[in-house]
């Protein structure tokens, strides 16, 4: 079957930031920065992720939807407070954001396929990282897959492994 909607990933990019002497923040004049920086998603659509990156990976903090372009919505303040705060617990790391993006259409966007793609996103960013700073984030499933999914720590078994791999999972 082909997909009726097929999204694009555009990213890590970079988030400036202002550090003072207490932290690191991000201003208005950083986001202007940013867009500026970024003109090519500015106007596209779908979700996006805000995340840490360190030294050897990423962590994501938030995952949001933006159905009225990505400009309009990712710096809105009720967002940038959850950024704000994800800098003030890490000392080290730059803050990046992924697009996962639509293709350019005129027109109402596929919300429902939007909608579906912030639910396995979000899904997706809570089993890397247990504090997701989302404020829709979903309840935490009660379940796992013993070794492939939401696993605990340790190795997993060959056949966790040969399953992950089959199925495409990645921790």
């Amino acid at each position: 079957m082909k997909p009726r909607t097929i999204f694009q990933v555009f990213g890590p990019r970079v988030v400036p930031t202002y550090r003072g002497k207490a932290g690191r923040t991000i201003t208005d004049a950083d986001v202007h920065t940013f867009w500026r920086n970024n003109p090519d998603v500015a106007s596209l659509r779908g979700c996006y992720v805000f995340a840490m990156r360190g030294a050897v990976s990423s962590k994501p903090s938030y995952v949001g939807k933006a159905t009225r372009g990505f400009r309009r919505e990712v710096f809105q303040y009720h967002k940038l407070t959850r950024y704000q705060q994800q800098l003030a617990d890490c000392r080290a790391g730059t803050p990046v954001l992924f697009f996962v993006a639509l293709p350019r259409r005129r027109g109402a966007p596929p919300t429902r396929d939007v909608a579906d793609l912030e639910r396995l996103l979000i899904d997706a960013a809570a089993s890397v990282n247990r504090a997701l700073l989302n404020v829709r984030s979903m309840p935490a499933p009660v379940w796992a897959i013993a070794g492939v999914l939401r696993r605990a720590s340790g190795k997993p078994s060959t056949a966790a492994r040969s399953f992950e791999r089959l199925m495409r999972f990645t921790q």
